[in-house]
């Protein structure tokens, strides 16, 4: 990642502060949010956001810190946004403005540095969205680490066993039924896997690859994604980390656009579209239809089985104590956490398991092909 020299500029003691217009808001709330554009990653939205805090706290103006960190960048791709950006802001937009204008940033960031503008507030607000990318991206890569052997490992045993079905058993196949006599139970059956792998494998392929291709199609689809999320949390450990995952993204997304002073309303509105599960999704837009009728947020979390009792008596007291943005932030942290020892957890169990259990069909194909040869060599 590339430094920032401060010697180039001197620091203004002058407090940034822009003017935004909030014309054309209402109309971007319903549109649907790209969360973490393919063209700009995860990665180098910290450093944006983290860079620009820093320049901005050591008193550098927004054009300047602009120009120092498009300055600073080396891919022509990069380099294009970060100077479409600094010349809308040299011809009068702000900042989150000429973000919007990218088309390559989500509404979320959008909206917390609107208020961050109007408010006074940008460097904290910059800050939170460096430190919610962060976390996004540590979380992602523990997840990746603690599971990359187990899978590492089951792709390649379940390759071995593919090879010797396909390959190594029909030889002996071959060798059997040269010399003829009755098969032991167990050889006869390894030996019928073996020939419908030969004979239907291309049609199970053409299958799988259908399947893919269904699945890429309707994955976006209301019905689809309800079905899905719905067979997911009802898998064993998996369905309960996949729900601890997304808890802690909707608590971590609350506690960032509460923090940034917007109303509740708009805080469940937007993590609604940005949440990508479908369970979530769901249940904030008849919270938000609730929280319109008068309810509290803890009384219209209560009918969906989704969120812990625990996290709704926590919202409760934040409610009542006005400090929903530091329960949202223990919350996720608390969730993170949890996500954290179980991917772990499971990485640890699945390893010994997979080698286990893989190393037992391994053995018994073998004894399944050297039983008719002992029995062979004992009849001479």
């Amino acid at each position: 990642m590339p430094s920032i020299d401060l010697s180039r500029y001197q620091p203004k003691p002058k407090r940034i502060k822009e003017t935004v217009k909030s014309e054309g808001l209402p109309g971007f709330l319903n549109r649907e949010i790209s969360f973490g554009s393919k063209d700009l990653s995860d990665k180098k939205k910290e450093y944006l956001y983290l860079e620009l805090s820093s320049l901005l706290q050591a008193g550098i103006d927004i054009k300047s810190s602009l120009d120092l960190i498009t300055s600073e960048q080396k891919k022509g791709k990069d380099k294009k946004l970060y100077e479409s950006i600094q010349s809308l802001v040299l011809n009068g937009s702000s900042f989150s403005q000429a973000l919007k204008q990218t088309g390559k940033f989500s509404l979320y960031e959008i909206f917390s540095l609107q208020i961050g503008e109007e408010t006074g507030k940008m460097i904290e607000i910059l800050k939170d969205l460096a430190t919610f990318y962060q976390n996004k991206m540590k979380q992602r890569r523990k997840i990746i680490a603690a599971l990359t052997y187990p899978c590492v490992v089951l792709a390649t045993s379940l390759g071995a066993v593919f090879f010797m079905l396909k390959f190594v058993v029909p030889m002996f196949g071959d060798v059997f039924l040269r010399f003829g006599g009755e098969l032991p139970w167990i050889t006869a059956k390894i030996i019928s896997i073996s020939d419908w792998m030969e004979n239907y494998f291309y049609y199970f392929l053409f299958v799988i690859i259908c399947f893919t291709i269904f699945l890429i199609v309707f994955r976006n689809t209301k019905e689809f994604r309800r079905i899905f999320s719905k067979i997911v949390i009802r898998i064993p450990v998996i369905g309960n980390l996949v729900q601890k995952i997304y808890l802690a993204r909707f608590c971590n997304s609350m506690r960032l656009l509460i923090n940034a002073r917007l109303p509740l309303l708009r805080a469940i509105s937007l993590t609604r579209q940005m949440i990508g599960y479908y369970p979530i999704e769901n249940s904030l837009s008849f919270i938000e239809d609730d929280i319109l009728k008068g309810k509290s947020l803890n009384q219209s979390l209560q009918t969906f089985k989704i969120y812990p009792t625990k996290m709704i008596m926590l919202i409760k007291v934040g409610e009542e104590t006005n400090q929903l943005d530091y329960f949202f932030g223990k919350l996720s942290e608390q969730y993170i956490e949890e996500v954290e020892y179980k991917t772990s957890t499971i990485s640890s169990l699945m390893e010994p398991l997979i080698i286990i259990f893989l190393g037992i069909i391994v053995g018994v194909i073998l004894v399944a092909m050297y039983l008719p040869l002992f029995k062979m060599s004992n009849s001479f």
